[in-house]
């Protein structure tokens, strides 16, 4: 009689052994490989849009960048990087300096632009000497003595009595004298001016 009981408690301890094992089992295998019970965060969609350029010809979007990282492979976002083909002008940017081709270049545009025309250059003519300072003196009469004919001469406030020969104010020489007109010149300069008879207050 307490064989047949203990072999029943025996049985039961199994039985709760076992469904406890299931359920560990079972809680083990949703971990490793069912994931965890919340949801993953929602990235931020890749959207495709085409902008324009600022040389006109349209220019394709190929992804965006999220404030969260998004493990998720986009295919199409990856199938347009790989199809992008990169197009240069033609230089190689490791050379150290310009090809050839844009010496050339350059030196066509230099040749083509328009050549100055030469100007001829035209001295000036001659022109002299300048001409002879004005005698600063004034003919209003004449004077005889003894046969002798003196000019009466004026010169600012100043009025003077010459006879030929006669020096005016340290510079002018009396040459000639006649009824109308004396000769005068003018020493430092070896200027000779005829000075006509004027009145003393024209």
């Amino acid at each position: 009689m307490n064989l047949g009981t203990e072999d029943r408690r025996k049985m039961i301890i199994a039985g709760v052994a076992g469904f406890l094992a299931i359920l560990a089992v079972g809680y083990g295998y949703e971990t490793l490989f069912g994931g965890p019970s919340t949801p993953p965060p929602q990235a931020a969609p890749v959207i495709l849009t085409a902008a324009k350029s600022t040389s006109g010809k349209a220019a394709v979007k190929v992804g965006t960048v999220s404030a969260q990282l998004d493990p998720t492979l986009h295919m199409e976002a990856m199938r347009r990087a790989e199809s992008l083909v990169y197009s240069g002008t033609g230089r190689n940017i490791f050379a150290p300096g310009p090809t050839p081709q844009e010496i050339a270049e350059v030196k066509a545009k230099f040749d083509a632009r328009p050549k100055p025309q030469p100007v001829a250059y035209t001295p000036p003519a001659p022109s002299g000497p300048p001409p002879p300072p004005p005698i600063n003196l004034k003919f209003f009469g004449t004077e005889t003595q003894q046969g002798v004919r003196r000019a009466l001469l004026l010169s600012g406030d100043d009025v003077f009595l010459a006879s030929a020969g006669d020096i005016v104010q340290r510079r002018y020489r009396i040459v000639t004298i006649s009824a109308n007109s004396i000769t005068v010149e003018d020493v430092p300069n070896s200027n000779k001016q005829n000075l006509p008879l004027t009145a003393a207050n024209p």
